[in-house]
């Protein structure tokens, strides 16, 4: 077990709990959640870590550690507990009855950091789709509210179900308009590419985890201000420009994307469709990668996980291992450019440093030479096509 104090003025004081059970990529200190939570509004106060084969039907990590959380929650003056795992609405709704408190788990934090961020009116309304779905599978008899006197002679179904049902009625309309909504979106993006394709535009997109630097690298690249900051999910909302590249004589489309994160909700997946296509339908993606980061590999591959989600996984890549200037000299690369083996497959890699500018003067010349041999036409190609 792992406890830390914080203080902080209008700050939630939170625990964070997380459960190993053997499965890889677990966050032993919890830091990736510490971020999220921070990011949210809230101040971790303390820190729990426990080892299981399998997680407690009933409480998720079992009535003693149960008990310790509560204790250590009283101790450290922890308003809320914070699950680095989903948790089912049964296992939610019984450590809330334990702990007197209220229990939130991973997949909720990320959905109210979605919230606070999103600008556009799409964006909104993918995180409102999510945050529906999520709510419509927490519904049965979790709030008190919902519970109402029943009796006579044949009067079925027990406290809350007429409400519940009400409830249940109004999230699935709720869903049913957004998504309507949603495709409306979708098929406005569709129109906007096809007219790109015609006008013959080169599309890359920046793709890569969360706190990589996509932004940063946006705005160094482009010269524009798209908002950057130095925590998790600075950018919701795909925001394009046109980069000029002068080796390659001609102007490109850049789009900065959502960042991913380990263990991303699907709903979210499902929600942000429409905007991650802009990564499915690129001609070339910047795989940004947090070089500074211990875990940058983890990261890479969840990243490839859900490009190949989205189907955006057979898309052209270049890795560009970012945040140059936040690496020791001794770790620091011998060339800022190279070859690196994913999968079998040789990948270009680029080191920059989005902040410095550094390698940038090398990535802008590989974009050219990668625009230039995929935009000139193929004269054998064009033969072909003229012969009778």
């Amino acid at each position: 077990m792992q406890t830390g104090h914080a203080v902080a003025t209008g700050k939630v004081p939170a625990l964070l709990v997380g459960v190993d059970f053997g499965l890889p990529n677990f966050d032993a200190g919890l830091q990736e959640l510490g971020l999220l939570a921070e990011t949210a509004g809230l101040t971790p106060v303390a820190r729990v870590t426990c080892r299981r084969r399998a997680p407690d039907a009933a409480l998720f990590v079992g009535s003693g550690k149960a008990d310790e959380i509560k204790a250590l929650a009283e101790e450290t003056g922890a308003t809320e507990i914070l699950f680095d795992q989903a948790l089912s609405p049964a296992q939610q709704r019984n450590l809330e009855r334990h702990l007197g408190l209220p229990v939130n788990d991973r997949t909720l934090i990320i959905l109210e950091i979605f919230a606070q961020r999103a600008r556009s009116h799409e964006g909104k309304l993918q995180v409102e789709l999510a945050r529906l779905q999520y709510v419509s599978t927490r519904l049965v008899r979790r709030w008190s509210h919902l519970e109402r006197q029943t009796g006579g002679a044949g009067v079925r179904g027990g406290p809350g179900e007429k409400q519940i049902e009400l409830d249940r009625r109004m999230i699935g309309e709720a869903i049913k308009r957004t998504k309507e909504r949603l495709v409306k979106l979708k098929r406005q993006r569709q129109t906007q590419r096809r007219q790109r394709d015609r006008r013959e535009t080169f599309t890359i997109s920046l793709v890569g985890y969360t706190n990589a630097g996509k932004s940063t690298l946006f705005n160094a690249l482009v010269k524009a201000r798209a908002y950057a900051a130095d925590q998790l999910f600075a950018t919701l909302d795909t925001t394009t420009r046109q980069l000029y590249l002068g080796e390659a004589g001609r102007s490109v489309s850049l789009s900065d994307t959502v960042g991913f994160i380990r263990d991303l909700p699907h709903g979210l997946i499902d929600a942000f469709a429409a905007t991650l296509q802009e990564a499915a339908g690129a001609d070339l993606l910047l795989h940004v990668v947090d070089a500074s980061s211990p875990e940058c590999h983890e990261q890479m591959d969840e990243v490839r996980r859900v490009l190949a989600e989205i189907g955006a996984g057979e898309v052209a890549q270049i890795l560009v291992f970012n945040k140059l200037d936040a690496l020791e000299n001794t770790a620091r690369p011998l060339h800022l450019a190279d070859m690196q083996e994913i999968d079998g497959q040789p990948v270009q890699r680029h080191f920059v440093s989005a902040r410095t500018g550094e390698g940038l003067a090398e990535l802008r010349q590989t974009l050219a030479l990668r625009v230039g041999r995929q935009m000139t036409p193929d004269p054998a190609a064009e033969l072909a096509g003229a012969a009778p």
